[in-house]
C-alpha cells in the first residue's frame, strides 16, 4: 500500500517548529541562539531522516536532536578560549614567510650602508659567533674597539631600520638576528 505525502516525516517538520523554538528558548534564553539551535536541529533531522523509525514519535525524536545539539555545543564552548582582544590568537599565529623575506631585504640594504669596520665587527661577533677577543685578534685591534664598532653598527642598523628602543627585528634568519643581538658572549 503506497504511503501518502503527509506520511513522509519531512513534510511534518514544519508542524513542530513552534514547539522546537519554545524548547530551544528555554535552553538558550536568547532568541537568536534559539533560532540557530532550531535550524541546526532541522538540518540534522533532514539529513538523518533515514534513521527515524516510522510510526514513532517525531516530536520526541526532534526534541532529542535539539537537546543533544544544545549540550554538545555547550561542551564545545567550555573548551573554547575567550579572546575578545586577540591576545591569545596573536600568540598562536605564525608569521608569513614573505614578511621575513621583506625584512631581510631591508636589513641587507641597511647593512650595506654601514662602514666596513662596523660590518666586519658585526659579522665576526654576531653572525659568525666569535667572541670579542677572537674578533680583536683577527682584526688586530683592541677588544674595546671591536665592542665599540659592533655597538655603533647595531645602533646605526636600528636607526636605518626605524626600530624603536628595545624593539626587535621580526625575522627568522638566525645569522641576521645574531648580528642585531646585543648580548654576545665576550669570551668563549
Amino acid at each position: 500500500m503506497p504511503q501518502s505525502a503527509s506520511a513522509n516525516p519531512r513534510d511534518q517538520l514544519v508542524d513542530h517548529l513552534p514547539a522546537l523554538r519554545a524548547f530551544a528558548l528555554s535552553l538558550t534564553r536568547e532568541g537568536a541562539a534559539a533560532d540557530d539551535l532550531v535550524q541546526d536541529t532541522i538540518v540534522k533531522a533532514w539529513t538523518n531522516m533515514d534513521k527515524f523509525q516510522a510510526g514513532t514519535n517525531l516530536r520526541a525524536w526532534l526534541f532529542t536532536i535539539l537537546r543533544n545539539t544544545f549540550y554538545s555545543s555547550r561542551r564545545k564552548t567550555k573548551r573554547e578560549v575567550s579572546d575578545s582582544d586577540g591576545i591569545h590568537a596573536a600568540r598562536q599565529a605564525a608569521r608569513p614567510d614573505h614578511d621575513g623575506r621583506l625584512a631581510l631585504r631591508d636589513f641587507r640594504a641597511a647593512f650595506e650602508q654601514l662602514p666596513d669596520e662596523q660590518r666586519e665587527a658585526l659579522i665576526l661577533v654576531g653572525a659568525s659567533g666569535f667572541s670579542y677577543e677572537e674578533a680583536a685578534d683577527m682584526t688586530g685591534v683592541a677588544v674595546g674597539t671591536v665592542k665599540s664598532r659592533a655597538n655603533r653598527g647595531r645602533r646605526k642598523l636600528a636607526e636605518l631600520l626605524h626600530l624603536e628602543d628595545g624593539e626587535e627585528l621580526n625575522m627568522t634568519d638566525q645569522a641576521t638576528l645574531a648580528v642585531m643581538a646585543q648580548n654576545n658572549v665576550s669570551s668563549r
